[in-house]
């Protein structure tokens, strides 16, 4: 690993703290497409991804990636990388549950209403999820993502019902997934579309400070 683990999040994690989740395909790594699309390549481009592999596949680079033969591209967009160096954690509250593989199927529904990201049938064995639940209804949710280094941990999945917005649930159910992160003395990290300013601010108010721009880049097979 060179430079900055940050700088290039999604091939170092795939190639050290969770190379076990990781499917190679020559210069290229991707997750299982059951856990999530993230895929990167060697030296920084598309060249190592071929068409015949499942797609798409979400880059997330420093800049965007131009496709390789065989593919093309759905379309890109800037995101901010954001690092809380001094998190803020506050009281654990009560009434968050840890989420399981019991309760996969109410998460996946959350998601795909809310769309935090990609979202696919394995997602919520990244672990660390816990949520807030009404009469039964999942009707919040917050977890880990990808660790590109053992002091780097991606506060991920962070959603919540249309009906439920407007309560904090997702500040405290944020506080709680980095609660554990520092724990395990780990750096809570995240990455946000650079125009979701609601969301910025308040990742800003749990101590999160702007790292640098980053770009995702999603392909798909021509």
């Amino acid at each position: 690993m060179t430079g900055h683990p940050l700088d290039r999040p999604v091939w170092n994690c795939l190639t050290g703290p969770q190379a076990h989740l990781a499917r190679r395909e020559g210069q290229a790594v991707l997750f299982d497409p059951a856990i999530g699309p993230f895929a990167a390549c060697a030296d920084g481009t598309a060249e190592g991804l071929a068409a015949r592999l499942d797609g798409p596949f979400w880059l997330v680079e420093t800049a965007e990636v131009a496709p390789s033969a065989g593919l093309i591209l759905d379309r890109s967009a800037q995101l901010t990388q954001m690092v809380a160096e001094s998190p803020v954690i506050g009281d654990i509250e009560a009434g968050l549950v840890p989420l399981g593989e019991n309760d996969a199927d109410d998460m996946a529904r959350l998601a795909h209403a809310t769309q935090p990201g990609p979202w696919s049938s394995s997602t919520h064995r990244f672990g660390g999820f816990y949520g807030i639940r009404d009469g039964g209804e999942l009707i919040a949710m917050a977890g880990t993502r990808m660790r590109p280094s053992t002091r780097f941990a991606e506060v991920s999945g962070v959603c919540t019902a249309p009906a439920a917005r407007g309560r904090g649930l997702a500040r405290r159910l944020m506080m709680r997934v980095m609660a554990d992160m520092v724990a395990r003395r780990e750096t809570p990290f995240l990455h946000s579309y650079s125009a979701n300013d609601g969301a910025i601010r308040l990742y800003r108010s749990l101590g999160f400070v702007e790292r640098r721009q980053m770009v995702v880049t999603i392909l798909e097979a021509a």
